[in-house]
């Protein structure tokens, strides 16, 4: 890949081309799977990422002998957008689902003997293939799981399409249908934390149902979790380069587009340092703030809604111990600060020790609290909830942090997404934060993409790949 002069995609009709060019502009999940649909149809097409890398906020570095993910990702089964990307990469294998869901959750306020509690389903049809682990479930009182019952029901009852549910807070519904703040904490936001990078109270209704019906309420493996064992710059730069190279994409890194402009010969033009793009289409696949400023006028009607989208951040907290400290893959927490804990020793090439990754979403309080105060906190925190930690060394601690990891799911914020199509013929939006229906995930990212290169691809005359399409039959 070179970082210098960039020659013009292909303009329509060129000879020895597939006639139609498209001009990609990021390189994260959503610019990967939009460059990739496009070309799979005949499309010429040009990916340009202002990073010296692929992957956008799900990637990897070295720390010295580690390769250290800047935080941990996870996806579900139901993720079938997501799956047919890595599947589309070639690396399905090295990101497998678990058999079945089953996640320890460890109440460090509780005896010893009741620590440890499993949500984990059974081969049993829907609702009733959670119903033993709820029922067992012992971070919970007896009543309270009766209530979590009749709530995730009413839950199941609302539909996503009503507009309405996007104006409430999930905080709000869970407390009008009996839940108590312990419901809220062992369970609600167990899950909704994770997946919508907000508290209940501070999360729409509309995107907190989407997750629950979708994850847990619609088919029994729905919320089976996957997760990569190699690092995601294995997945999302190395094996999507590859990808991207095979399809007969031409990937620039080190490239910052300043500006998009549409000529009066109904083409683009993507300026770069020091070349001008010429191009049939473009998507913009970049965050929210990134995209208002490259919109050209009249693309959107109100472009300042772009700016109105929040953003939330989260932080990871890796350490490194000189000894075996953890057996289990990873677990989530309660009555602590720590929410969920990873075993990331073998993705990162560690070859002694072991190396735990904490996964801290709705991160404001914390984003800007300095390493030591964070060591201080975190150190003590993790002797409580893994006892083989406290006759353990600690190598390392650092910690890395995503100011600006997701767009806030804040009630309100679906009218502020937009869709793929702009009003100017030709441009299309791409990235996790537009009108998928689903919140800041991987999987939102690669829908996205998809709904761009379909909206340019049918006003490109292009027939869409067929296998692209797949995933949504299988939704």
């Amino acid at each position: 890949m070179s970082d210098g002069a960039l020659p013009a995609p292909a303009r329509s009709g060129a000879p020895g081309t597939a006639g139609r060019s498209a001009v990609v502009v990021g390189g994260g999940l959503a610019g990967i799977t939009a460059a990739l649909a496009l070309a799979d149809a005949g499309v010429r097409v040009t990916l340009l990422e202002g990073r010296p890398r692929l992957g956008g906020l799900a990637f990897s570095f070295q720390r010295g002998e580690l390769t250290v993910d800047n935080g941990q990702h996870v996806y579900l089964r139901c993720c079938t957008a997501y799956r047919w990307f890595l599947d589309r990469i070639e690396g399905a294998a090295l990101a497998p689902l678990q058999d079945r869901l089953d996640v320890p959750v460890v109440d460090v306020a509780k005896p010893s003997g009741r620590r440890l509690g499993r949500l984990r389903r059974d081969p049993l049809p829907v609702p009733l293939h959670l119903g033993r682990s709820l029922a067992a479930y012992p971070h919970l009182s007896l009543a309270e799981r009766a209530a979590v019952g009749r709530a995730a029901l009413a839950l199941k009852g609302l539909d996503l399409a009503d507009p309405a549910l996007d104006s409430q807070d999930f905080g709000s519904w869970l407390a009008a249908h009996g839940q108590s703040a312990r419901a809220v904490e062992a369970l609600w936001d167990l899950v909704g934390v994770a997946t919508l990078n907000a508290v209940a109270g501070d999360a729409s209704l509309g995107l907190a149902a989407m997750v629950f019906k979708t994850g847990l309420l619609s088919d029994p493996g729905a919320a089976d979790i996957g997760w990569a064992h190699v690092p995601l710059g294995e997945l999302h730069d190395r094996l999507a380069r590859k990808a991207l190279d095979s399809a007969g994409v031409r990937t620039e890194v080190r490239t910052r587009v300043t500006s998009v402009s549409l000529n009066e010969n109904g083409t683009w033009s993507v300026q770069v340092p020091g070349e001008n793009l010429e191009t049939d289409a473009v998507v913009l696949a970049v965050p929210q703030r990134e995209a208002h400023d490259l919109l050209p006028p009249g693309a959107l009607d109100a472009p300042e809604r772009l700016l109105e989208i929040g953003t939330a951040p989260i932080l990871n907290v890796h350490v490194v111990y000189d000894r075996e400290v953890l057996a289990r893959p990873f677990f989530a927490a309660l009555g602590t600060p720590v929410q969920w804990v990873f075993d990331r020793t073998h993705a990162s090439g560690l070859r002694t020790g072991q190396y735990l990754a904490l996964s801290q979403s709705a991160a404001q309080d914390e984003i800007d609290t300095p390493v030591a105060e964070l060591r201080e906190r975190y150190l003590p925190e993790l002797e409580r909830l893994i006892p083989g930690t406290r006759a353990a060394e600690v190598l390392d601690f650092f910690v890395t942090r995503e100011r600006t990891a997701t767009f806030a799911p804040t009630p309100g914020v679906g009218r502020l997404r937009p869709g793929a199509r702009t009003k100017a013929p030709g441009l299309y939006l791409a990235g996790a934060w537009t009108a998928t229906g689903w919140p800041a995930t991987m999987e939102s990212a690669v829908r996205s993409g998809v709904s761009a290169a379909d909206a340019a691809l049918s006003a490109l005359g292009r027939p869409r790949p067929r296998h692209l399409f797949a995933f949504e039959e299988a939704a």
